[in-house]
């Protein structure tokens, strides 16, 4: 009998049920050793070799492990949560617990979620805890639930998703609110904010790259670097792997924003977030659509407009993305355009003055600023610019800024000149090659013309006429729709060093006039 009920209790505990045929109930086969194989008729451990010679108890052994593998199968099923067979008020319940963010990525799961996140009683309790009176945030339990309680009847009559959509249209307007009292205080040296830096951190701000391919097929890419400078910005997209040139047609530069911003220091990664179109470019002809501005041993280096530069290696593939964003309304143009369409701004009314017979031919302001990569070789502000009538030709004024008959105002150059890279394994230097900021001023000071570009500088094929300057001389040329930039310099042996002995501006008279009212 104690043999009987000590096989019964084993074979219970193991989830077994009647032996097979022709195996004794209390067979020692049927219970097996630790560590696996069988007991043979001793008492001792039998191998599967051995167990080959007894039929029933390697059947036993099967079925027995058959069992527990499905009953181990079938704990597992029960343990998944099936969400469809569960009550929508279990899962409001759940969904009352998330916040703004999390509600709203919830609701990007399938359509049920999609409905169930719209829920007007859980994002009225958000809006009410976001948006209370300054003078009841000191009970802002006991608000929220009378605020409730009053209307809830207002809130089965609103439509599903209506205080979500109110709480997002608040939500952006008191962020872009913040952004503009971030932005009002004036650098009376550029003209430009004095926080934009502190802004883009603020708002959350970064910029992709979607490069698009014949089949329609994108790949988007979020930046890797940043550089801030004293006004602008480099965005660098360093990557190992690229897709191939020849497969890509175009290029897209995108201001990334976040649709809310988060409290919390930790931004989650998979937050909504919403596009804004800066500029766009043609990658299949790229001798027509870009200008070799330097080289080195690795790479090749080529000059979009606006402000876009692209590294190839020798074997014609992409090894990096750089993108020079000046600071002029730069939150703008990243923040308030669409994912097709590009932010345009106001046009400028042009203010008549009918006393001053020169009158948008003085008075303006030049900041520049030469850099690569955080490192400044020059940067200086220009006052009291003018033009004489003179001096417009061919559609242009002119106007100079360092004239190279006057030594005192010869500006030197430091550090070692040159447009540096990084690919994240290899990096270098291109020599000859920066990045300059322009920022010109009208006589009210407001930002008349500026950009941001790489350019290169070309050595002269005529020496210098200076005859205290005997180093090789150098040119660079910069021109766009609003004017032109010719600067001169000369290498100085003596001190190892360029030296900026010409620097003339040539602004549009089609845009002078357009500006000012004028008839030049």
């Amino acid at each position: 009998m104690a043999t009987g009920r000590g096989w019964i209790l084993r074979q219970h505990s193991l989830g077994g049920s009647r032996p097979p045929p022709g195996v004794d109930s209390r067979s020692p086969f049927l219970v097996a050793p630790p560590g696996g194989g069988s007991w043979s008729a001793a008492g001792c451990p039998l191998r599967d070799s051995a167990m080959s010679k007894y039929p029933a108890a390697m059947q036993l052994k099967k079925t027995h492990t058959s069992r527990m593998c499905t009953r181990s199968t079938s704990i597992k099923s029960n343990s998944a949560i099936d969400f469809d067979r569960m009550p929508s008020e279990i899962l409001l319940k759940i969904l009352s617990y998330l916040n703004a963010e999390s509600l709203l990525c919830t609701g990007c799961v399938n359509k049920s979620f999609y409905h169930l996140s719209n829920d007007n009683t859980i994002w009225f309790k958000i809006y009410s805890k976001s948006f209370l009176p300054k003078r009841k945030k000191w009970r802002t339990g006991s608000a929220q639930e009378s605020a409730v309680s009053l209307n809830l009847p207002e809130l089965q009559d609103r439509e599903s998703g209506y205080w979500k959509k109110e709480y997002i249209m608040k939500k952006i307007a008191a962020g872009k609110a913040d952004l503009i009292q971030l932005l009002k205080p004036i650098n009376t040296c550029t003209g430009l904010p004095l926080k934009t830096k502190e802004a883009i951190k603020v708002s959350g701000l970064k910029w992709m790259v979607i490069l698009k391919d014949r089949n329609g097929k994108q790949h988007v890419l979020e930046q890797t670097d940043i550089f801030y400078n004293e006004t602008s910005v480099t965005v660098c997209w360093n990557y190992l792997k690229w897709p191939c040139l020849d497969t890509l047609s175009g290029l897209q530069l995108f201001g990334v924003t976040p649709v809310l911003l988060s409290d919390s220091q930790v931004q989650p990664k998979n937050r909504p977030l919403q596009r804004s179109l800066i500029s766009e470019y043609d990658l299949a002809n790229l001798t027509k659509n870009a200008k070799m501005i330097g080289c080195d041993a690795l790479v090749e280096l080529y000059s979009f407009d606006q402000g876009l530069l692209v590294g190839f290696w020798k074997k014609s593939e992409i090894a990096f993305i750089m993108a020079c964003l000046h600071y002029h309304q730069l939150i703008e143009r990243s923040t308030l355009g669409s994912a097709t369409v590009r932010y345009a701004a106001a046009p400028d009314k042009a203010i008549l003055d009918d006393i001053d017979p020169e009158y948008g031919m003085h008075g303006y302001q030049l900041h520049i600023d030469l850099h690569s990569r955080g490192n400044t070789y020059m940067c200086g502000t220009f006052r009291s610019l003018f033009c004489k009538k003179d001096y417009i030709r061919n559609g242009y004024m002119r106007f100079t800024v360092i004239s190279y008959k006057k030594t005192a105002q010869h500006v030197p150059l430091v550090g070692n000149i040159g447009l540096s890279w990084s690919t994240g394994v290899f990096e270098g230097n291109v020599q000859n090659c920066f990045i300059m900021d322009v920022t010109l001023l009208d006589d009210s000071q407001k930002p008349y013309w500026c950009f941001s570009a790489p350019v290169n500088m070309v050595l002269s094929p005529k020496p210098s006429s200076l005859y205290q300057y005997l180093g090789p001389s150098y040119y660079l040329n910069y021109m766009d729709l609003t004017g032109k930039v010719h600067m001169e310099l000369v290498w100085m042996e003596e001190t190892n060093e360029y030296c900026i002995i010409n620097l003339v501006l040539y602004l549009s008279t089609e845009k002078v006039n357009n500006w000012f009212g004028t008839n030049y």
